[in-house]
């Protein structure tokens, strides 16, 4: 009888670590959400140059998230660059788009889900960006291999 009891507990937790598992990746993802929440300034912004070299640009901006889980982003260029990036964010020196976000703790990623952009082709489309927490830093740069850039915001 003691060992069938035993068994029945064995076979309880052991139905229970999975959902363990889930919760602590739910809480992961949500602790990852909650960092992004609040608003945060342009540090540092690279891109690669035509010669396969990544350059600091001379820029300014803000990014936003919002706990009903919205963002924007606005980034004021120096001048209208040419960029390699098969993706065209900007135009006439300024860059923005807003819409909605969600989270992807296991790949590291937050995808922008745009809403409404600068530039048109942008609308309906979901940028997906690879994070990076470090200290009160967020690095972001594109999950597309054909993109070669990278984004510092640290937060307000």
């Amino acid at each position: 009888m003691k060992s069938t009891a035993n068994c029945a507990l064995l076979l309880l937790l052991a139905m229970m670590l999975p959902c363990e598992g889930q919760e602590a990746t739910k809480t992961a993802a949500k602790d990852v959400r909650s960092q992004l929440i609040g608003a945060w300034r342009l540090v540092w912004d690279e891109e690669m140059d035509a010669s396969g070299k990544m350059v600091r640009l001379n820029e300014s901006g803000i990014i936003m998230y919002t706990n009903d889980g919205h963002m924007a982003v606005q980034i004021r260029m120096e001048t209208d660059r040419s960029s390699s990036n098969p993706v065209r964010y900007g135009k006439d020196g300024y860059e923005g788009y807003y819409g909605t976000f969600t989270v992807n703790e296991k790949e590291h990623s937050v995808t922008h889900h745009v809403e409404n952009a600068l530039m048109p082709d942008l609308i309906g489309k979901d940028l997906t960006r690879i994070y990076e927490f470090s200290g009160k830093q967020l690095i972001l740069h594109s999950s597309r291999a054909d993109e070669h850039w990278r984004i510092c915001w640290e937060k307000y």
